[in-house]
Formats: C-alpha cells, sequence, structure tokens
C-alpha cells in the first residue's frame, strides 16, 4: 500500500490534511521534506509531529530514503525550528509574546503562559522533557529564549530531547507501516508517563536539597 493510501485510510480532518501534505513534500524533495515539516511543526504547533514523524517512519519502510536520514533531517529541522522560536522569545520578552499569542490563530495562550511557567519552575529540566510533551514540545523555546537561557546548553538540551523523540516516532513508524496511525494512541498514554517521571525527578530534587540543608545545620 502506498503511503497516500495508508493515510486516507487511517486519518480524516485536519490530521489528514496535514499527513497528505507531509507526504507532498517528502515525495518532492526527500528526508528534507520532513525536516522542513518538523521545523514547521516548531513555528506552528496545530501541525503534529506526532502525524509528522510516523509518516516519516513509514516512507523510510518503503524504501524512500534511510532511517538514519529521516532521523537526521528531522532532528535538524526541530533544532533550527527551536531557535527561531527561542530567538523570538529573547527579542521581545513575556508581554509582548502573550499579546502576539493572542493574535495568532489556532495559538493558545494558556499554551504559551503553561510553557513560561513550565520554564520558570523547571529551567533546564523544562527544555529537555518539555521535547516529550504535546503542546509544551515547540513553545517550551519561547521562555527559554525570554530569560535568555545559555544559547549552547538550549541547543544541546534541544538536540538530545528531540533526538529522542524523532528517534521513537519514526521508528515506530517504520517498524508498523502501514499501520503507522497506532502511534497517535499512545501519545496521551507517554504523555502522562513523562509527566510521572518529572514529578519524581523534582521530588528527588527536593529531598536532595532538605538533606542537604539538614547536614549543614548539624
Amino acid at each position: 500500500m502506498s503511503s497516500q493510501s495508508a493515510v486516507d485510510g487511517a486519518t480524516g480532518g485536519i490530521f489528514g490534511a496535514v499527513s497528505r501534505w507531509v507526504i507532498d513534500v517528502m515525495g518532492a524533495i526527500g528526508a528534507p521534506g520532513a525536516g522542513l515539516a518538523v521545523l514547521l511543526e516548531n513555528l506552528f504547533p496545530p501541525i503534529p509531529s506526532e502525524v509528522v514523524l510516523p509518516l516519516a517512519g513509514l516512507a523510510a519502510s518503503q524504501g524512500k530514503f534511510g532511517v538514519v536520514e529521516a532521523i537526521a533531517w528531522t532532528t535538524a529541522g526541530s533544532v533550527i525550528g527551536a531557535f527561531a522560536l527561542y530567538g523570538i522569545g529573547r527579542a521581545l520578552g513575556h508581554a509582548r509574546i502573550v499579546r502576539l499569542a493572542g493574535r495568532i490563530p489556532l495559538v493558545d495562550v494558556a499554551d504559551v503562559e503553561k510553557a513560561v511557567a513550565w520554564f520558570t519552575r523547571h529551567g533546564a529540566a523544562a527544555v529537555f522533557f518539555g521535547r516529550f510533551l504535546p503542546g509544551v514540545r515547540s513553545l517550551i523555546s519561547i521562555p527559554a529564549g525570554i530569560e535568555r537561557m545559555p544559547a549552547l546548553w538550549f541547543g544541546l538540551l534541544t538536540l538530545v530531547g528531540s533526538g529522542i523523540w524523532n528517534t521513537v516516532f519514526i521508528l515506530a513508524g517504520y517498524v508498523l507501516g502501514d499501520n503507522w496511525d497506532t502511534v497517535l494512541v499512545w501519545v496521551d498514554t507517554l504523555k502522562y508517563v513523562i509527566y510521572a517521571v518529572i514529578a519524581l525527578l523534582v521530588i528527588w530534587f527536593v529531598v536532595v536539597k532538605l538533606r542537604r540543608r539538614r547536614a549543614r545545620s548539624r
């Protein structure tokens, strides 16, 4: 079955439209098209990477390009898109970003505020783990820019986090083939698993800090 047929049988509405567009772009320019789609996903969150990445894996399984090529191009797209938002956040600041978000169709101001609050509480961990959370994954770059997080550190965290995310979903699409849309069912479960991991890390961090304070007071 072709990629187009697999999409027509699996999706409808906006996911179907996005999926067909991604297939057209990958068909025209190959793996760089998957990278371009992921770059745009960072800038326009309504384009879901949960659809783009498994489709890149599906195309790789059909021999249109290699798996490593797909991972490399999509991760490059993730990093470039993240730095674009980082630069916007750094240039505009919090107040102007919120006002701008309120004027952009399909962008929820609440998601922007959530990303800012997340970064304020968790810093570097927010940038890394935020790459695994729908709704936060793209927007977490903005508060990193607002707070002027060191660009090299931001880039490294984004590269590793996005590389893991992209690899998992591309390999899933590669293995599942025409059943790639099964990945969409995993996303909500994965989101709660990541939240649980972050909560455990925060608890561990607090416990370690408290133990150190008690040791010093003694």
